[in-house]
């Protein structure tokens, strides 16, 4: 396996919903959202193995103090080799010195980001309005 990690934004629409859709994550169900959301992220990178697109990450961010890490997936039979960790060490690269890194976790994830240096939020609550239900 020789993954490759770009920040290349040229990619089909339909690698990036299969991705989501191997995942289970409802955003594959408004592909047009998902796509021009991911295409206008502050960050997008992505792992290849060769032309198949096994996984990726997205930032918000304002660039100077705050960056939000809403999405990293990878294909399922790809998980636990890395990939993940990658994405997030290029993210670090990127915004490690801002004043505040944040995501939402939940389920396996958890460990994932604990081990990315990530920590609870103190006595915070995630609060949202979500559309989906894989949570």
């Amino acid at each position: 396996m020789n993954i490759n990690i770009s920040e290349n934004r040229d990619i089909e629409k339909e690698k990036i919903i299969a991705l989501y859709e191997a995942n289970g994550w409802s955003a594959s169900k408004e592909p047009e959202e998902l796509y021009e959301g991911l295409m206008h992220s502050h960050s997008l990178i992505t792992a290849w193995d060769d032309k198949k697109l096994v996984g990726l990450g997205s930032a918000i961010s304002d660039g100077h103090l705050v960056v939000y890490y809403p999405h990293l997936l990878v294909l399922p039979e790809y998980q636990g080799k890395g990939i993940g960790r990658i994405i997030m060490e290029k993210m670090q690269e990127k915004y490690g010195a801002l004043h505040m890194q944040m995501l939402v976790a939940d389920g396996k994830a958890v460990d994932f980001y604990e081990n990315a240096g990530f920590e609870r939020a103190g006595e915070t609550q995630a609060m949202w309005i979500y559309k989906g239900n894989e949570h």
